[in-house]
């Protein structure tokens, strides 16, 4: 089934038409929110708001973009929720602290983080890059996930974040030189020995 079809049939609420949709993109989605969250939790929750986000507005879809980038957009806008809910929940919990309320928040989420693209002999290694991943800033982030990660060309990540090639570029070039500040001094102290 091609977009345009896919897209018409959603349009008309097709119930087939939406287990293609999921079938088709479900590990995609599924990846980029895991990417940006590095929480399997969350990022399981966001990719079903993908979808469901997805069915809501599909109606008013005008195809001005491709079906791919309209929900990698989708994808990384409902992952900017979760992460800004999580700082909002981490300053809360900060004032809670403060105040002799519960534990920190940061400790309650801390769970070990696995992306499904990773080798067994590399997970200490990506585990440190995930977390330096993690410290940058969301564009940058958002940029370097969907081109490291998910493989997508400067176009498409162009389309995705709505800007410009020379723009996803600068951010490619500045999360590679902020990663390469983070990473220094853990390379040479793990694989200089």
């Amino acid at each position: 089934m091609s977009d345009q079809d896919l897209i018409l049939a959603l349009q008309q609420r097709s119930e087939n038409a939406f287990r293609t949709l999921v079938g088709q993109y479900q590990d995609r989605v599924y990846n980029t929110c895991l990417g940006l969250l590095q929480n399997a939790e969350e990022a399981e929750e966001a990719a079903q708001d993908v979808f469901i986000e997805v069915y809501k507005s599909v109606p008013k879809f005008r195809g001005d973009a491709k079906l791919s980038t309209w929900i990698y957009r989708i994808a990384t806008t409902k992952s900017l929720e979760v992460i800004r809910k999580r700082k909002t929940q981490k300053r809360f919990a900060f004032l809670q602290s403060l105040t002799g309320g519960d534990q920190d928040y940061e400790n309650t989420k801390s769970a070990t983080f696995n992306h499904p693209g990773v080798i067994l002999e590399n997970k200490e290694h990506a585990e440190t890059l995930f977390k330096a991943i993690k410290e940058l800033p969301d564009s940058q982030r958002i940029a370097f996930t969907l081109h490291k990660v998910e493989g997508l060309p400067y176009q498409e990540i162009a389309e995705v974040l709505e800007t410009s090639v020379s723009s996803v570029e600068s951010l490619m070039f500045r999360a590679r030189k902020n990663l390469q500040k983070k990473l220094k001094s853990y390379y040479e102290k793990n694989l200089m020995t």
